[in-house]
């Protein structure tokens, strides 16, 4: 694998799909569901549900990818031909064989997430399934020098209170409530509310990583410290 190469972690709800991958070597995605560039994936690895006991939120294997076509639900499992949706269109991703992660890629906040885009090189270095995301350079700049300081969040991710949802690029789990940090310029709502602060830092701010590692570092603080640590 690369430093460049597309990889595509992809969420896994059910055994049997895991079996198929093991034993036909393919992948099948719903093509009203599939993320943009599909096609363009090098590589598919596979994040497991609470389906899979012991080995769940996490990934473990991943496979190359050998090339594609579009074909119907009743291609792929003929003996299921009266399944409602027997004629929806889905990309058949044909994959080499599986190949097992030294050592398995977590999730410590169980979060449910269809698709992940990420690269060769954030794919081989992830520790937890936060590594692999990050929407630029400045995002990722943050939040090596969180994990540097030992601040553990999620990244990427929607929150919620009873009237809005907030897209937030960190969220920082504290003793005293939680911390959003926001990045760049592009007006985005921020969350509200006695348990919430946030911060936002502009494209210019976020060139100077350590300034805004040590403006979060201590609002941590002052909300109590982080309720988890990055590893």
């Amino acid at each position: 694998m690369d430093a460049d190469d597309p990889v595509l972690v992809a969420l896994l709800n059910n055994p049997r799909d895991l079996e198929i991958v093991r034993a036909e070597h393919w992948y099948r995605v719903p093509a009203k569901h599939a993320p943009a560039r599909l096609t363009q994936t090098r590589y598919v690895a596979f994040y497991l549900t609470k389906a899979f006991a012991d080995c769940k939120w996490t990934i473990r294997e991943y496979a190359p990818v050998q090339g594609h076509e579009l074909v119907r639900r009743r291609e792929l499992f003929p003996d299921e031909t009266d399944h409602p949706r027997a004629d929806d269109a889905y990309f058949k991703l044909q994959l080499g064989s599986l190949i097992a992660l030294p050592r398995p890629i977590v999730s410590k906040g169980a979060r449910r997430i269809l698709f992940i885009w990420t690269t060769g090189s954030k794919f081989s270095r992830a520790v937890e399934l936060n590594d692999l995301l990050g929407a630029s350079d400045a995002d990722d700049a943050l939040w090596d020098a969180l994990k540097a300081a030992g601040i553990g969040a999620e990244r990427q991710i929607t929150v919620r209170d009873q009237r809005a949802r907030y897209r937030v690029d960190f969220w920082i789990p504290c003793a005293r409530g939680n911390l959003a940090v926001l990045l760049g310029d592009t007006p985005r709502r921020m969350p509200k509310g006695k348990a919430w602060r946030a911060v936002r830092f502009s494209a210019r701010e976020s060139e100077n990583v350590g300034k805004c590692a040590s403006q979060v570092s201590r609002m941590i603080r002052e909300l109590g410290g982080a309720k988890y640590k990055a590893e």
